[in-house]
């Protein structure tokens, strides 16, 4: 087992960094080190609303991160880890359940997907992690450097959540908000790749929709401060009376009118022949327009192409923010929410010979989201390993995307991969991230991978097993340009200790939710 030292004085030295001959040093005594990441409901409640907006814009844009060998020129295999205990293991979640499958395929876990956070540069990130088993079904096992910044010394990333099953911008099983992570000691304060593991507590799952177009009524529509928009909807005749007999005769929301076309303009004191009044109709215009144009001041019998109404801001998916080719003004406001402000002049025309009848509906737009309850509820959780022999069968299921040194990208990350093999007999050593006992696995993944679980004993049938391992780093052992080996700390007694405290806190659910 090994053990950074501080000075005999006690003095901390720079961070990340190991003075040589550090005699007559002390051993740490605490190896857990904690940090919040959301420090209160109201933090957890952005962070919700900050991935959500704009049909989850944010979480389609993050990027994969990871940590290779960039600063390794050789990577020495020799000796062996010798564990500091007796093995030792925690049930996974849903273990007792008896399923009897017979299949040559491997079926995924449901517990695994990718952890989303913003590193201290404001880049928007992703890391592989999954459930793990824990008191309160609330805990996510993840790389720690995919919870400590290590480019920022001494920094937690931030707005970080898990997402379970993620996949091109969907949360099938709810998106979890971290609350508290948990790392060791020794890799916090002087990032050491021995302890690179962290266990991160999460709040209850946030499911539902986001930004959600949701249709009310007039009295709604005129009490709601938010984003909201009226719409007229031609309809039936048929629908018209049964709309006006509903309102006891009020034509304020379904009415008829004779639409003509704007190349029949005329003045507003107009008459047809037969008695005919004019119609006044709208046209979508410019902001330049729309400003440039005299204002009626409510006067519905100004001339033709004065302002029509106030403008009308929508809130729209990025989709359709893209697909828009109108005279609307299309912004992106502060919140990262994608608008389109709408400009309309009236103008007076005869009617048609055709009866039209129309009704105005009315929409608001916010978050329709809801609690759904804990995250090893929904998903399951792993179980826990350490102090296990190496040399054993492990699976490993993650999100490859990034290239390999030669440039060739073989991974989307859109879709979770595997690996399957023996962990290596002997330690992995890498000097320049302080690497002496981390456990190897021969794989041909790439960045994003980092942080997938190592899966112990895994059940095909039951899609859970024990975790063992995470992965750190990413090797090329040959020579030639493409990652064929990965690392990960070897589970230990200490690792359990900083695993314990982690597994016996609770977080609970996120009140308020965003709503607007």
């Amino acid at each position: 087992m090994k053990r950074i030292l501080l000075p005999a004085g006690g003095a901390v030295l720079a961070t990340g960094l190991l003075a040589a001959g550090l005699a007559g040093a002390a051993q740490a005594t605490d190896d857990v080190k904690d940090a919040a990441l959301a420090k209160s409901q109201a933090d957890a409640a952005a962070i919700v609303d900050f991935w959500t907006k704009s049909d989850n814009a944010a979480l389609k844009q993050a990027t994969a991160y990871y940590w290779d060998d960039k600063a390794v020129d050789k990577v020495v295999s020799k000796g062996g880890y010798v564990a500091d205990g007796k093995p030792g293991q925690s049930e996974p979640i849903g273990a007792e359940k008896k399923v009897t499958v017979k299949s040559q395929n491997v079926n995924l876990p449901k517990t695994i997907g990718k952890v989303f956070f913003e590193d201290r540069s404001g880049n928007l990130r992703w890391c592989s992690g999954t459930s793990i088993q824990s008191k309160y079904h609330n805990l996510v096992a993840t790389a720690g450097h995919c919870v400590y910044d290590i480019d920022k010394n001494q920094e937690m990333v931030s707005r970080w959540v898990f997402v379970p099953g993620y996949y091109q911008g969907n949360a099938p099983w709810g998106i979890y908000v971290g609350k508290q992570a948990f790392t060791h000691y020794d890799f916090s304060v002087y990032e050491d790749f021995d302890r690179d593991y962290a266990f991160v507590t999460v709040y209850n799952g946030i499911g539902g929709q986001a930004n959600a177009t949701k249709k009310v009524s007039k009295t709604e529509y005129d009490a709601y401060a938010g984003n909201k928009d009226a719409k007229d909807i031609e309809i039936s005749q048929a629908e018209y009376q049964k709309c006006r007999d509903l309102n006891g005769g009020d034509t304020s929301e379904c009415w008829a009118a004779k639409p003509g076309k704007l190349e029949e303009l005329v003045g507003p004191d107009w008459k047809g022949p037969n008695g005919e009044k004019p119609v006044r109709v709208k046209q979508e215009v410019s902001q330049a327009q729309y400003n440039n144009a005299h204002s009626n001041q409510g006067d519905e019998t100004k001339g033709n192409g004065s302002r029509f109404g106030l403008p009308v801001e929508e809130q729209v998916t990025k989709a359709q923010y893209d697909a828009y080719q109108g005279p609307g003004y299309k912004k992106i406001d502060d919140k990262g929410n994608f608008t389109i402000t709408h400009y309309f002049l009236g103008y007076w025309v005869k009617q048609t010979d055709v009866q039209k009848y129309f009704r105005t509906e009315y929409f608001i737009y916010g978050h329709d989201l809801k609690n759904v309850g804990p995250l090893g509820d929904n998903v399951g959780g792993q179980g826990f390993a350490y102090n296990q022999p190496t040399g054993k069968y492990v699976r490993t299921f993650g999100y490859p995307y990034a290239k390999h040194p030669d440039g060739s990208k073989p991974y989307s990350g859109v879709t979770p991969k595997w690996c399957y093999g023996k962990t290596g007999s002997k330690a992995t050593k890498v000097a320049a991230l302080k690497i002496e006992e981390h456990i190897s696995l021969k794989c041909a993944v790439t960045g994003g991978y980092n942080g997938a679980p190592w899966l112990l004993k895994y059940s095909n049938a039951k899609r859970l097993g024990y975790v063992n391992g995470v992965t750190s780093v990413l090797y090329d052992t040959d020579s030639n340009d493409r990652w064929d080996y990965m690392s990960s700390p070897y589970f230990d007694g200490e690792t359990n200790s900083v695993y314990t405290a982690a597994a016996n806190v609770w977080s609970g659910n996120i009140t308020p939710l965003p709503s607007k």
